[in-house]
C-alpha cells in the first residue's frame, strides 16, 4: 500500500484532476469529494467532481454541489477516486476510469472499506469511521489549511458513516478530528439536524408504510424491510428519502442483522445490510459480489423478491450464531 505523503506528491505534480466517487452516493462519498476538492482549489489545481446519478434529495442542502459533474468535462491528467470499494463500484464512469487507466493516467484509489480491491495505481486504503478521516489526513499532508468549508464537508462525512458517531468502528481519532473540525467553524448541531432528523412529509409516509411491513426470520434475529418503487410514488418520496431506513429494524432488541430491500427496477433490488453485535455483513454481501464493512455493507440481488427474500435469509443464517 501507499503512503498518503506519497499521494499527496503526486497530487501537488497534477495540472488537472477528476475526482470519482462510488454510485448512489452518500455523505462521506459527497463529503471525501468535495473537501478534497475545496483543498485542491485552493491550491490552484483545477478539478472536477464526478458522480454517475443525480444528488440524492437527502444531501440537496450541501453547498458546492453545483460542481459536480456525471463526467468529466474536460482532459485531465490524474484521476482519484474516493470512498469507493473497487472500479465497478463507480457504476457509468467505470468505463471512464478504465479508459484513464489504458491511457496510462495515473489513478489513486483513498478509501476505507475492508472489501476494497486496491484497484488504482496509487492506493491507500485504511479501515476508520469514515473516509472522510482518511482524506482529512490526505489534506494535511497538502499543506492546506482547515477552513470552515473543508471542515463542513468533511463534518458530513464523519457523522453520516459514524451513524453519529454510534457505530462501533468509532475511536479516540474520530471525536479528535470531529473536535478540530468544530473548531474550525463547522456547525455540528445543523448538520446534525440536517443530515438525521430534518424530514419532508413523503419520506415520514414512506418510513411508516415501509416499517408496517417489517418481516422477521430466525427467532427474531434477522430483520427485513422492503422498500418498492410503487411505494415511493405513491408517497412521492425517492431513493434519497431511505437513506437511515434499515436502522429502525436493527434497533429491535432482538435483531442481529437488519436489510433494507429496495426495489431499484423490476426484478432488481438493492440491499443495504447492517449488523448490531458479532454478524459480518462484510461477508455475507461478498457472497452476491458486494461488500463494504463488518457492520454494513450492501449488493445487488435479482430475481422475484420472494425469491430474493428467501436467499437473503438462508445466507443471513450461516452467520447467526
Amino acid at each position: 500500500m501507499d503512503t498518503l505523503e506519497k499521494i499527496a506528491n503526486r497530487i501537488k505534480q497534477a495540472k488537472r484532476i477528476a475526482i470519482f466517487t462510488h454510485m448512489r452516493p452518500d455523505g462521506d462519498a459527497f463529503g471525501s469529494a468535495l473537501a478534497l476538492s475545496s483543498a485542491l482549489d485552493s491550491l490552484g489545481i483545477f478539478n472536477e467532481v464526478c458522480v454517475e446519478t443525480d444528488i440524492p434529495s437527502n444531501l440537496a442542502f450541501l453547498d458546492g454541489l453545483d460542481k459536480v459533474r456525471k463526467k468529466p468535462q474536460g482532459e485531465y491528467d490524474l484521476l482519484v477516486t474516493v470512498d469507493c470499494s473497487d472500479e465497478q463500484r463507480l457504476g457509468l464512469l467505470t468505463e471512464e476510469f478504465l479508459t484513464a487507466r489504458r491511457k496510462k493516467i495515473d489513478t489513486v484509489n483513498i478509501d476505507h472499506h475492508i472489501s476494497n480491491n486496491r484497484f488504482g495505481k496509487y492506493n491507500f486504503v485504511r479501515e476508520c469511521s469514515a473516509n472522510c478521516m482518511n482524506v482529512a489526513e490526505l489534506i494535511n499532508l497538502l499543506g492546506v489549511t482547515l477552513d470552515k468549508k473543508i471542515a463542513e464537508y468533511l463534518l458530513v462525512g464523519l457523522l453520516t458513516d459514524s451513524g453519529n458517531f454510534s457505530h462501533d468502528d468509532v475511536t479516540e481519532e474520530t471525536l479528535v478530528l470531529a473536535a478540530k473540525l468544530v473548531g474550525a467553524g463547522a456547525d455540528i448541531r445543523y448538520y446534525n439536524y440536517m443530515l438525521f432528523k430534518r424530514q419532508p412529509k413523503a419520506r415520514a409516509a414512506l418510513h411508516a408504510r415501509v416499517m408496517s411491513g417489517m418481516r422477521f426470520y430466525h427467532n427474531e434475529r434477522f430483520a427485513v424491510i422492503v422498500v418498492t418503487k410503487q411505494a415511493m410514488q405513491e408517497c412521492g418520496a425517492d431513493n434519497g428519502m431511505t437513506e437511515g431506513f434499515v436502522d429502525f429494524p436493527l434497533n429491535v432488541d432482538t435483531v442481529e442483522v437488519a436489510a433494507s430491500v429496495m426495489e431499484v427496477k423490476q426484478g432488481q433490488y438493492k440491499v443495504s445490510l447492517r449488523s448490531k453485535e458479532y454478524a459480518d455483513v462484510n461477508k455475507i454481501a461478498g457472497t452476491y459480489g458486494g461488500g463494504g464493512h463488518i457492520r454494513a455493507a450492501g449488493c445487488m440481488l435479482f430475481g422475484e423478491i420472494e425469491d430474493v427474500l428467501d436467499r437473503l435469509s438462508y445466507t443471513v443464517s450461516q452467520y447467526l450464531e
